[in-house]
C-alpha cells in the first residue's frame, strides 16, 4: 500500500470513527492548552516585568545585584534589597553624557489605621519626575509631600511603631497615576529620610538623567565601565521596574521555578492522559488492524497507517488547542497574583513560541504515543491478530511487567526516603514517589484489575441476577478496559490528595513546633516592624522581665562539588540573651547561648542538607546577598517553626530592606501579664496578642505555595477530569454492539443498565481503593519527613469532596453514554461497525 494510498485510508477511518478519534482530539486540545499556558508564564518569568513609576523619568537606574548568578540553572533572587555605597552617586556624576546622578532611598512608613506608606527623599522625586501641583518642597524634620490631600493638613506617620506628626506642605504628582495595589509614595527632606534610614552612608539605587539626546544604553554601557570594582546591574527601559519594584524581580524567578516544576508534573500528566487515550482508541480497532494483516498489510504499512490517522487529528487539535492556552495563562496570572507569587501590576510577556512548544510537545507525545500502542496490532501473525480481535489477550508483555514493578518499587522506595534520610531532598522525594507509584498502576493495571475481580467478584458471579454476573464476567474478561477507564479516576485522587494533604501536613507540623517552642506569654506586631527603640522602651518597662526581638530574613546556601546547587532557608535573628525564657528550639546539641556575631545556630534538618556539625563553619548569603561563614555552635529540632538558620538578631537586622524587628517576644514578671499587655498597647501603633497567635516561620510562603498548590490542582484536576470523561465516554460508547447482542438473545434494557451500574460501581471503587492506597506512602513519608511520625494531616471532608466529585465523574460518564446507546434500535445497531 503506498502513501498516498494510506492518507487516503487514514481520512476514511477518520470520518468512519469519529467518536473514536474525537477522544484523541480531546486529550491533544487539552493538552496543547495546557502545555501553551504555561509556556507563557515561563516565558514571562523571563520577559515579563512591571512598569517603572518612580524611575519612569530616568534614562538609566543603577543598582547593586539583586540575585545570585547560578550557572546552568534560575538566578536565586535576594529578598532583601542589595544596597550600594553612598560613594558611588559622586562616580556617577562624573561619567560622561550623565547630566544628574540622584540617589534614592525608600523607608516604610504607617498611618495610624495600618496603611502603608514608601517615604522618599524630596531629591529623588525628579526621577518620575514628581512635579509640585501645589505648596512647595518639605525644608524641616516634620514636613511631607503627599500626592493626596491639601497643603496644611497634618498627618501622623510612624516608622517601626513610633509616631511622628507631619504637616503637608505640598502636593505632588507624577506624569502617570499612583499605582492603585501598591503603597502611595511621600516625600520628606533629604535630611529627614537619612535620620529614618538604617543603613547609614548607603543608598538603595541611583538614577542617572542622560544629557539631551543621549541614548539611554551606550550610557548604561559607560556606566558599567566607570565601576569595574563595584558588582552593580544598570537598568533601562521597562527593566527600570526590576529596581524599583524589589518584588518584580523575585517575582519572575518565583514563576520560573514555579512553572517548571508545575510543567513537569503536568507535562507528565498530558503524555500520560494521550497515551492511554491513543491506546485504549487502538485497542478497540483491534478486528480492523487484524483483518489489515490477514489481507496482507506488513507491520510497517499499519504502523505508518496509524501514525497518519494520529498526526491529522493531533495536528488539527494542537493548533487549536494553543489560542486557548494565552487566555489560560491570563487566568493563572490572576490566580497567582491572588496568591502573592506575582504583584497585580504585573504583565505577561507574550509570543509565538509557546504556541509553537505547546503543538510541537502535544503533536510529539500523541505521535510516540500511536507508535508504543501500534506494536501490539504491527507485530501479531495475522492468525493470532484474528484471535486476539475477539478475546481479549490474558497477560501483558514481559517488558510492561518489568517496567511497572520497577516503577512501583521506585515509588515506594522515594516514599521511604524520610525514614533514613532527613531534609528537602527526602521530603521531595516522598512527594515525587506518588507520579511513579501511577505510572505503575497504569502498567500493571491490567493484571491488578483481573487479580481484584478474581478475588472479590465472587458474590457478584454467584448472583441470580443475571446482570450481575454479567458485570462480573466483563470485568474478569475485559480487564484491559477496566484499567483504562481506571486508571484516570485513580490518578486524579492520587494527585489530588498527595498535592493538598502534603501542605495540610507541612502546615500542622510547623504549628505544632511553634506552640511548643514559645514560652513567651506576649507577642508585639507592628504593621511594618518595630523599631529598635521601641523594643528598647517596651524591654523596659517594670512589668516586663525578657523580652526577644525577632527579624526574619532568608539566606542562600551554595553546595560545593563540580555541580553545585543552591537553597533558600528561612532565617531568623534572636537575642540569645533573651532566648531561654521566650523561645524553646529544641536544642539537640551545642549551647545556643554561645550565639554571636559570627556564629550561627541550624536546624537539624539543615544541618544535614549542609554536611555540618557543631564547630564547623558555613558559607551563607545573608538576604542582601552578604557572604558570611559562621561557626556552627548549635543545632536544633523546631526549624519547620522557627526557621532552619539562627543568627544574632543584629546581624540579620543590618542586612534587612527595613532594618527593623518583625515581632518581639515578651515574658512577663509573674502575675503581670495583663499590666504589660496594658503597657505597651498604650504605646500605639502595636498589636499585642498572646503566644497562641504567634505566625510560625515560613508561614506566609507556605500559604502562598498552598495556594498555589490549590491552582495548579485545579488545573490538573479539569484536565484530569476532561480524561476520566473522555475515556470513560470512549470506553462504554464503542460497546453499542455488546448491548444490542445482548437485547437480541432476551435480556431487558433495565438488565443491561443494571449491568452497566454494577460495571461503573466496580470501576469507581476499585479507582478510590486504588487512589487512596497511590497516596498513602508518600504522604506517609511526608509527614514522618516533618513530624517523625507517618501520620499525616487529612481532612476527611476534603478526602470525601476528591473521593465524591471523582466518583461522579466516574458514574456519570458511564450513563450517559450507556442510555445513548440504548436508544438506538437492537438490529440497527448489530449492524454497525465497531
Amino acid at each position: 500500500m503506498h502513501r498516498p494510498g494510506l492518507r487516503a485510508l487514514a481520512r476514511a477511518n477518520i470520518r468512519q470513527r469519529r467518536g473514536s478519534f474525537a477522544a484523541v482530539f480531546v486529550a491533544v486540545f487539552c493538552a496543547a492548552l495546557l502545555t501553551c499556558a504555561l509556556g507563557v508564564l515561563f516565558e514571562s518569568g523571563i520577559r515579563g516585568g512591571v512598569t517603572p513609576h518612580r524611575y519612569a523619568g530616568a534614562d538609566v537606574v543603577v543598582g547593586a545585584a539583586q540575585a545570585l548568578d547560578v550557572r546552568e540553572d534560575i538566578d536565586q533572587p535576594y529578598v532583601e534589597r542589595a544596597l550600594l555605597p553612598n560613594s558611588v552617586v559622586d562616580e556617577l556624576s562624573d561619567v560622561p553624557g550623565v547630566r544628574e546622578a540622584v540617589a534614592d532611598i525608600e523607608v516604610p512608613l504607617t498611618t495610624d489605621d495600618g496603611t502603608a506608606m514608601d517615604a522618599h527623599g524630596w531629591s529623588s522625586a525628579a526621577l518620575a519626575p514628581y512635579e509640585l501641583t501645589a505648596g512647595r518642597a518639605p525644608v524641616a524634620a516634620d514636613e511631607i509631600v503627599v500626592t493626596g490631600g491639601a497643603p496644611g493638613d497634618r498627618i501622623t506617620l510612624r516608622h517601626g511603631g513610633i509616631g511622628d506628626e507631619y504637616t503637608v506642605v505640598g502636593i505632588a504628582a507624577a506624569p502617570t497615576a499612583e499605582p492603585a495595589d501598591r503603597p502611595a509614595s511621600v516625600f520628606v527632606s533629604d535630611t529627614r529620610i537619612r535620620e529614618l534610614w538604617p543603613h547609614g552612608d548607603r543608598v538603595a539605587a541611583v538614577g542617572l538623567l542622560a544629557d539631551p539626546g543621549g541614548d539611554a544604553s551606550a550610557l548604561a554601557d559607560r556606566v558599567r565601565d566607570h565601576l569595574p570594582g563595584l558588582d552593580v546591574r544598570t537598568y533601562t527601559g521597562s527593566a527600570r521596574g526590576d529596581v524599583e519594584y524589589l518584588d518584580a524581580g523575585a517575582a519572575r524567578s518565583e514563576l520560573m521555578m514555579l512553572c517548571g516544576s508545575f510543567a513537569g508534573l503536568a507535562v507528565l500528566i498530558a503524555m500520560f492522559v494521550v497515551a492511554s487515550t491513543l491506546s485504549l482508541s487502538i485497542q478497540q480497532r483491534r478486528r480492523e488492524f487484524a483483518l489489515l494483516r490477514a489481507m496482507g498489510a506488513t507491520p510497517g504499512q499499519v504502523h505508518r497507517l496509524i501514525g497518519s490517522e494520529v498526526l491529522l487529528v493531533a495536528g488539527l487539535a494542537a493548533l487549536l488547542g494553543a489560542g486557548p492556552g494565552y487566555a489560560l495563562a491570563q487566568v493563572l496570572r490572576a490566580q497567582f497574583a491572588e496568591a502573592g507569587v506575582l504583584s497585580s501590576d504585573f504583565a505577561l510577556a507574550y509570543s509565538p513560541l509557546p504556541a509553537v512548544v505547546g503543538v510541537l510537545l502535544a503533536v510529539g507525545t500523541a505521535r510516540i504515543a500511536a507508535a508504543v500502542a501500534a506494536r501490539r496490532p504491527a507485530r501479531l501473525d495475522p492468525t493470532e491478530a484474528l484471535r486476539e480481535s475477539a478475546v481479549e489477550p490474558a497477560s501483558i508483555g514481559r517488558g510492561r511487567l518489568v517496567t511497572g514493578l520497577v516503577f512501583g518499587a521506585g515509588g515506594l522506595a522515594t516514599s521511604l526516603l524520610p525514614a533514613v534520610l532527613p531534609g528537602e531532598a527526602a521530603l521531595a522525594g516522598a512527594g515525587a514517589s506518588a507520579v511513579l507509584l501511577v505510572i505503575s498502576v497504569a502498567l500493571l493495571g491490567p493484571l491488578l484489575v483481573a487479580g481484584a475481580v478474581r478475588r472479590f467478584g465472587g458474590p457478584l458471579r454467584r448472583s441470580a441476577s443475571p446482570a450481575l454476573v454479567l458485570a462480573a464476567a466483563n470485568s474478569g474478561a475485559r480487564a484491559r478496559r477496566l484499567a483504562a477507564a481506571i486508571t484516570p479516576l485513580a490518578l486524579a485522587i492520587a494527585i489530588g490528595s498527595v498535592q493538598l494533604f502534603t501542605q495540610d501536613t507541612v502546615a500542622a507540623a510547623a504549628d505544632h513546633q511553634s506552640r511548643s517552642g514559645i514560652t513567651a506569654d506576649l507577642v508585639v506586631t507592628a504593621p511594618a516592624g518595630l523599631a529598635p527603640d521601641l523594643v528598647d522602651t517596651i524591654e523596659a518597662d517594670p512589668a516586663v522581665r525578657a523580652a526577644n526581638p525577632i527579624a526574619r530574613s532568608q539566606a542562600l546556601f551554595t553546595t560545593g562539588g563540580e555541580s553545585p546547587s543552591t537553597t533558600a532557608y528561612p532565617v531568623q535573628g534572636v537575642d540569645p540573651a533573651a532566648t531561654p525564657s521566650t523561645l524553646d528550639l529544641d536544642v539537640r546539641d551545642g549551647d545556643l547561648g554561645q550565639l554571636r556575631d559570627g556564629t550561627v545556630a541550624l536546624s537539624t534538618d539543615a544541618a544535614f542538607s549542609m554536611s555540618a556539625r557543631v564547630g564547623d563553619t558555613v558559607p551563607l548569603r545573608l538576604g542582601d546577598g552578604t557572604l558570611v561563614t559562621p561557626t556552627v555552635v548549635a543545632t536544633y529540632g523546631r526549624g519547620l517553626g522557627f526557621g532552619d538558620v539562627t543568627l544574632p538578631i543584629s546581624q540579620v537586622r543590618a542586612h534587612t530592606t527595613t532594618g527593623l524587628t518583625d515581632m518581639l517576644l515578651v515574658s512577663t514578671e509573674p502575675g503581670r501579664v495583663d499590666e504589660a499587655r496594658t503597657a505597651v498597647t498604650a504605646m500605639g501603633g502595636v498589636t499585642v496578642a498572646d503566644r497562641a497567635e504567634f505566625a510560625t516561620a515560613g508561614q506566609e510562603q507556605r500559604r502562598t505555595q498552598a495556594w498555589v498548590s490549590i491552582v495548579a490542582l485545579a488545573v490538573l484536576l479539569g484536565y484530569l477530569a476532561v480524561a476520566v470523561v473522555n475515556t470513560l465516554v470512549l470506553a462504554t460508547a464503542e460497546r453499542g454492539r455488546e448491548f444490542a447482542l445482548l437485547r437480541l438473545v432476551g435480556a431487558s434494557s433495565r438488565q443491561v443498565r443494571r449491568m452497566m451500574r454494577t460495571e461503573s460501581v466496580i470501576v469507581v471503587t476499585v479507582a478510590a481503593v486504588v487512589g487512596s492506597v497511590i497516596a498513602l506512602p508518600p504522604l506517609a513519608g511526608v509527614a514522618a519527613a516533618v513530624s517523625g511520625r507517618p501520620i499525616p494531616s487529612v481532612d476527611p471532608a476534603v478526602y470525601a469532596l476528591i473521593l465524591g466529585v471523582t466518583v461522579l465523574l466516574g458514574l456519570t460518564a458511564i450513563a450517559i453514554p450507556t442510555r445513548t446507546a440504548m436508544r438506538q434500535d437492537p438490529v440497527t445497531a448489530i449492524g454497525t461497525r465497531e
